[in-house]
């Protein structure tokens, strides 16, 4: 297949270029290479929004006086309309047109950041926040739809690698990028900086991207789905967030936790009675869809949390900037950026079997490895499995989304795509939240300890042991006025205790990704043509 028809996307019979016979289309119009440059620019906005947002944090807390649980939710909020938005999000993409849904998400993404630029206070910026949740799942999900129904077969693994990499550069770029406009210019500016992205990508994909939809998703549309599904989602992730902040015996995670499983028991019983599904439950007959699924729910279990607490030891234990934290952590972002097509090349030739089980693999390697460290490791020792969880993460990503994309129907490309992002939404609120949890829980049961051990009396020891909190953030809890030795004291033992719960968590996400390996025996190659229906 040549170049000029990898561009096209037909049912058999359907007119060259999607177009009525005689019909002279535009220049570049379906072009593969030029649409996959224009749904680049339209994630790597979102690649950017993960890492600059951390960033700015602080900056943000100083300015809008926001406290700690306000600070969360500039991100929580964020995470959770994403997450509840993105399979209904799929859904739409494929039934109202992939091309008007990603664009729709490129302006809302975009509009959505400069509002919380010009944002005077924290609850505007958490509104916001929401909005701009809702905006990259109207994004992401249609973004691979395009690919998945623009490029041939052989070339749509090389394309998710590219589009991995897009990914990958924009994490990696972000916490320096932040860093200096932080630095020199102020927080707002953090969010502008999506606004010439998206002008870039709304203009050139208003111009290249050929629309595609399901011509078969005409009809009714499953409101009682989304509505369960929404539900469901958000009873889940809501009760994961509160976990991870009051800890999972608390009563609100629990009854969330039930609310959830009630409302996805409704969510199968409307879908297997509906004619038109939101998510046709017979997409998971499919073992390999199925267990991919899975595979990436358990691999962002362990990278985002990975990730997380590695910022964490690197400004609070270490005492680096933002931006020196982020320059040290170039081989874990950086290398991403090469794994992606590399892992795109042995998904082509191999199959998503072999680079899954590796990734998970080198994932259990450098969760164990990094387990081991401790308070004062050189950088020598940790550069190396930074760049084994980079190589890892991008063979996952691309992967694993060609094993749930590839193995669905290409008339639910949309509805794949989303679900593969769920799927790694849930997984890193799942890392950070039971990682978190673990994390706290270790800190407090050996602070005390740790403190006396470096010298502190008992009594101030144990007047300590309600910081737990920001002990297991990094932070040395030092009283103003402390003495020197007994601000040493208080330092040592607070890093000691944050290590024994680094090393607890991380030693917990080596064995999860291991399981993720026997996940990843499962997986096979997609058989379902690229197919869709093209039209202009």
């Amino acid at each position: 297949m040549t170049q000029s028809q990898g561009a096209e996307v037909l049912r058999p019979g359907a007119p060259q270029h999607g177009a009525p016979p005689g019909r002279r289309t535009r220049s570049g119009h379906g072009h593969p290479w030029l649409t996959l440059v224009a749904v680049a620019l339209g994630v790597m906005m979102v690649g950017l929004d993960a890492t600059v947002v951390t960033i700015a944090n602080p900056a943000i807390a100083q300015d809008l006086g926001a406290s700690l649980s306000g600070l969360q939710w500039v991100t929580n909020a964020y995470l959770l309309a994403l997450a509840v938005t993105l399979i209904p999000a799929g859904k739409i993409a494929d039934r109202f047109g992939r091309k008007r849904t990603f664009l729709a998400g490129v302006i809302g993404f975009a509009v959505s950041s400069v509002l919380i630029g010009l944002s005077g206070g924290l609850g505007m910026v958490i509104f916001w926040r929401v909005v701009q949740g809702f905006a990259g799942a109207l994004l992401q999900p249609a973004s691979l739809a395009i690919l998945r129904n623009t490029f041939p077969p052989a070339k749509l693994n090389a394309a998710i690698g590219i589009w991995g990499s897009t990914v990958g550069i924009s994490i990696a770029g972000g916490p320096i990028v932040a860093g200096l406009l932080v630095e020199n210019v102020n927080w707002e500016s953090v969010f502008f900086l999506n606004a010439p992205l998206g002008l870039i990508a709304l203009l050139m994909g208003v111009w290249v991207i050929r629309e595609s939809r399901d011509e078969e998703a005409a009809g009714s549309f499953d409101l009682p789905g989304v509505a369960l599904l929404t539900g469901a989602l958000f009873a889940l992730v809501w009760g994961l967030i509160k976990a991870g902040e009051n800890g999972f015996g608390d009563a609100v995670p629990l009854v969330s936790f039930a609310a959830s499983v009630v409302l996805f028991g409704a969510f199968v019983w409307n879908e297997l009675r509906v004619e038109r599904p939101l998510l046709p439950l017979g997409l998971f007959r499919s073992v390999s869809l199925s267990a991919a699924t899975g595979l990436i729910v358990l691999g962002f279990f362990g990278m985002f949390g990975t990730i997380f607490f590695i910022t964490l030891y690197l400004q609070q234990v270490h005492g680096m900037s933002p931006v020196d934290a982020g320059v040290r952590m170039l081989p874990m972002t950086g290398v991403f950026i090469i794994a992606s097509p590399v892992a795109g090349a042995l998904t082509n030739r191999f199959g998503p079997r072999l680079p899954l089980a590796l990734g998970m693999a080198f994932t259990a390697a450098a969760m164990f490895g990094l387990s081991r460290i401790g308070v004062d490791a050189p950088y020598i020792q940790l550069w190396p499995w930074f760049v084994l969880v980079g190589v890892a993460f991008g063979m996952v990503i691309v992967a694993g989304t060609e094993a749930i994309v590839g193995n669905a129907p290409a008339h639910l490309a949309g509805v794949a795509g989303g679900l593969q992002q769920t799927a790694a939404q849930v997984g890193g609120v799942l890392g950070t939240s039971v990682l978190g949890v673990l994390m706290s829980t270790k800190v407090g049961d050996v602070l005390v300890t740790r403190l006396t051990d470096q010298g502190l009396p008992g009594p101030a020891a144990e007047r300590l042991s309600g910081q737990g909190g920001l002990v297991a953030q990094g932070v040395a809890p030092v009283p103003p006025g402390t003495p020197a030795p007994a601000a040493d004291a208080i330092t040592s033992g607070s890093h000691l205790a944050f290590m024994d719960g680094f090393q607890t968590s991380l030693t917990v996400a080596g064995a999860v990704a291991l399981v993720a390996i026997l996940a990843a025996l499962l997986v096979r190659r997609g058989a379902s043509p690229v197919e869709g229906a093209a039209v202009a």
